[in-house]
């Protein structure tokens, strides 16, 4: 595994994204973990930089979709197009034929198109009119959605959203962070000037590499121990289905990838849980007029299983 890589990207992508290291980092775990990020946030926080930013680190083609209710699954897959000179039909690529895809605002178009997107994200394909085209390798989905104005929007159905390995908040900065923001962007747009560290193909290996990272015993027990919790507990409505189970694992073996080990320690795990699991978990509804949310619940499930002592790895 490629440590100094895996650093090389984070630094890069520090150059123009200000203080939001653990981000960051769980982005980059979600793409070495092969997975797709659902970022939830506020307008105006630096999703769309942020995405940028890492298609930029690692050499990748870049495209971003605005989702609207109006929006077909044609718009995103491709269609094909009769060419008169030739007398037959050429496909048209659509936006998802990239390395890094934004799907800005997933949960403003109907449920149809989202469908066929979250398809090609499972399938890594896309299939138009009996015809089938694979996806550039790698590929990598950062959904984004607005909890704000939810008046006429679409929200992911529980089974979809599971499709996400991690989802991240990004959260206002420190006011030290911002005062950063307003000097670095004061008089030139570093994204402009960034340069890429890596290349898709070894952003491939990486992920391949990370299948080896060593997962030893006591952490699986740890990982399916905290899974089974969330299917016993009285506050939920749904627990965890065995693809949370298998994210946490993967997401762990991504970020010991990028703290430079070769092993998962379970505070990999521990740091992952509510990223990886919470919009997996669905609450009672009286549990949510309590105040509860999923995020506490996981909190107090990790205060009660005890956590292994992993002393040595091979």
């Amino acid at each position: 595994m490629d440590f100094d890589l895996c650093k090389r990207i984070v630094e890069n992508i520090s150059r123009v994204i200000v203080g939001k290291l653990d981000s960051i980092e769980l982005l980059l775990t979600g793409l070495l973990a092969d997975g797709h990020v659902l970022l939830e946030d506020i307008p105006g926080l630096g999703k769309t930089l942020l995405a940028k930013s890492l298609a930029k680190s690692i050499g990748a083609s870049f495209k971003r979709v605005q989702f609207t209710p109006d929006l077909l699954p044609a718009d995103i897959t491709g269609f094909n197009i009769y060419n008169q000179q030739s007398g037959q039909f050429v496909f048209q690529p659509g936006p998802v034929m990239t390395h890094v895809l934004l799907a800005d605002e997933i949960n403003r178009t109907i449920p149809r198109t989202q469908s066929s997107l979250l398809e090609s994200m499972e399938e890594r394909q896309v299939t138009v009119d009996g015809k089938t085209y694979p996806l550039p390798n790698p590929f990598f989905v950062m959904a984004t959605e607005n909890p704000i104005e939810l008046e006429g929007t679409f929200p992911l159905p529980e089974a979809q959203l599971d499709r996400f390995i991690l989802r991240i908040h990004l959260g206002y900065p420190e006011m030290e962070e911002e005062i950063r923001i307003l000097d670095r962007f004061q008089e030139n747009d570093p994204l402009q000037d960034l340069k890429s560290v890596a290349a898709p193909e070894e952003i491939s290996r990486l992920q391949e590499a990370r299948k080896k990272v060593l997962v030893s015993h006591p952490v699986k027990e740890y990982i399916v121990g905290l899974v089974n919790l969330t299917r016993e507990s009285s506050a939920l409505r749904l627990g965890a289905s065995p693809r949370g189970s298998l994210g946490l694992m993967r997401a762990g073996q991504a970020l010991a990838a990028l703290r430079g080990r070769n092993y998962v320690l379970p505070d990999d795990i521990k740091h992952l849980v509510i990223p990886v699991l919470a919009h997996r978990l669905i609450l009672k509804e009286e549990e949510r007029l309590r105040g509860s949310t999923r995020e506490n619940l996981l909190e107090e499930i990790m205060g009660r299983i005890l956590v292994p002592t992993v002393t040595r790895q091979e």
